[in-house]
């Protein structure tokens, strides 16, 4: 960022408006949402600022200006229309000790105005550092629509309700209260027009202290491949009501930026083939804090029903009647394609997909991954870096030609990366050159209209490149 957003203090204080225009009037609209007093530096003032002197919502001044003209003030917006004018006024504003607002003239800000979505006291401030008018509208426009328009009488009410609150809630109680009341009950009420009823509903509780019984909550949220933008809304929503987070390896930390701030993270250190903490372990603490009453997120990279162990947890949490839900994500075969350009399926050649994982829980399991390498079958490894040269030779003794095309994706959406072309026959020794390790995946398409097995002297699988290459993110 270039600038830093944040909500200037008005009550008691002056903002100047230098200009008696029609500029001037656009910020005078603006400020007039505050509570500050408007002083007016112009000689003469059209209809509309003439009118707010009228009715003493401004003064005007119409001396000479000086420095001093601009001292004291919350903000000064200097719009004469005239830019050279515009100009003088600026640098007479900064030898007054005031941050000014040039209008059109971006060099001469020291800060922007925003585009507002005004739910008062609620008031959401969308920016774009003076490069993109147009898009800071639209933005406002969508999240227009996404609050109610109630919501700022109802954020008032709990406004005036703080301190009652304070007096009757205990400390531990209080973040459960207000989230009940926003998110249950109260909001309803007032939302659907019935704003005494919330109310007396609200000023009951703080009376009584019968609060609803605190439901601890598990959410299994997949954070996707990695990019935090391709989280769902519903996994955003669950890391901003997280009390705790229990996150691993594969999570990238952009993705924990979007979670409450004050929100406890641990991280339980597991790793391909090496868990810091076994699952038993992870199971009990995500029961005991759901136990305590406090929203639990269990993050998972990419979706934690696709080989990312959640029966286990969803069995411990259902034992123990805690209420657990799963937060579905992006998983890496559909990232590694999007990001690819290709899709996993094809009509009239792959009409079957099949995820399969190089880890299974016995010595027999292994044996069955040729078993998927069928004709019409887009074949996707997970978790096969350390078995790869099991699963090249399980899949040639299936009699699979050894140039068949695999293509190997490592930590797809992330910085770091990777794609490797390579062939059934290459693909373990390539990837052991590569120095690819840990989160990647094996990507292999048998299509239905060619012969996949060897020496029939039928056309092959696909254009394979005899030699791998190795490209980097981008390529």
């Amino acid at each position: 960022m270039h600038s830093f957003p944040m909500f200037i203090r008005t009550t008691g204080r002056h903002v100047v408006i230098a200009g008696g225009g029609e500029q001037a009037a656009q910020k005078a609209r603006l400020m007039l949402k505050t509570d500050a007093a408007l002083v007016l530096l112009a000689p003469a003032l059209d209809a509309e600022l003439a009118d707010l002197v009228a009715t003493g919502r401004a003064t005007q001044d119409t001396g000479a200006i000086t420095p001093d003209s601009f001292a004291g003030a919350a903000l000064v917006f200097i719009a004469t229309g005239c830019p050279g004018l515009d100009a003088a006024l600026h640098a007479l504003a900064k030898a007054g000790g005031a941050q000014v607002n040039v209008v059109d003239q971006p060099a001469l800000c020291d800060m922007t105005t925003p585009s507002l979505v005004d739910r008062d006291p609620v008031v959401v401030a969308i920016g774009t550092e003076g490069t993109a008018p147009v898009l800071a509208r639209q933005i406002k426009t969508q999240v227009e629509q996404m609050l109610d328009p109630t919501l700022g009488t109802f954020a008032a009410l709990a406004g005036r309700l703080r301190g009652a609150v304070a007096a009757g809630i205990p400390k531990q109680d209080r973040r459960a209260f207000w989230h009940w009341a926003f998110a249950d009950a109260p909001w309803t009420l007032h939302r659907g027009g019935q704003a005494r009823a919330a109310a007396d509903l609200l000023k009951q509780t703080i009376s009584t202290r019968a609060l609803p019984p605190v439901q601890g909550h598990i959410a299994l949220v997949g954070a996707g491949p990695g990019a935090r933008d391709l989280l769902t809304l519903r996994a955003v929503q669950r890391l901003q009501e997280a009390d705790v987070i229990f996150y691993d390896r594969l999570v990238d930390p952009e993705v924990l930026e979007l979670a409450r701030r004050d929100a406890e993270r641990v991280y339980v250190g597991k790793v391909v083939g090496a868990h810091a903490w076994p699952q038993d372990r992870i199971c009990a603490l995500i029961v005991a804090e759901a136990a305590k009453g406090r929203r639990v997120v269990r993050l998972k990279s990419g979706d934690p029903g696709i080989f990312g162990r959640a029966t286990e947890e969803l069995d411990a949490a259902r034992a123990a009647g805690i209420a657990i839900e799963i937060v579905p994500g992006v998983t890496a075969a559909s990232a590694a394609a999007a990001i690819l350009g290709c899709s996993l399926t094809e009509r009239g050649k792959t009409d079957t997909l099949v995820l399969t994982t190089g880890r299974h829980c016995d010595d027999i399991a292994a044996e069955a991954w040729a078993d998927h390498a069928l004709p019409g079958t887009t074949l996707v490894f997970y978790m096969g870096v350390a078995a790869a040269p099991q699963i090249a030779r399980s899949l040639l003794a299936k009699d699979i030609s050894a140039d068949t095309e695999v293509t190997i994706a490592a930590d797809m959406s992330k910085q770091t990366q990777r794609v490797l072309h390579t062939t059934v026959g290459d693909f373990a020794q390539d990837l052991t050159r590569s120095g690819i390790a840990g989160n990647a995946l094996f990507i292999m398409r048998l299509p239905l209209r060619d012969t996949i097995v060897r020496d029939t002297g039928a056309e092959q699988a696909m254009n394979s490149i005899p030699l791998a290459s190795l490209s980097a993110k981008g390529t």
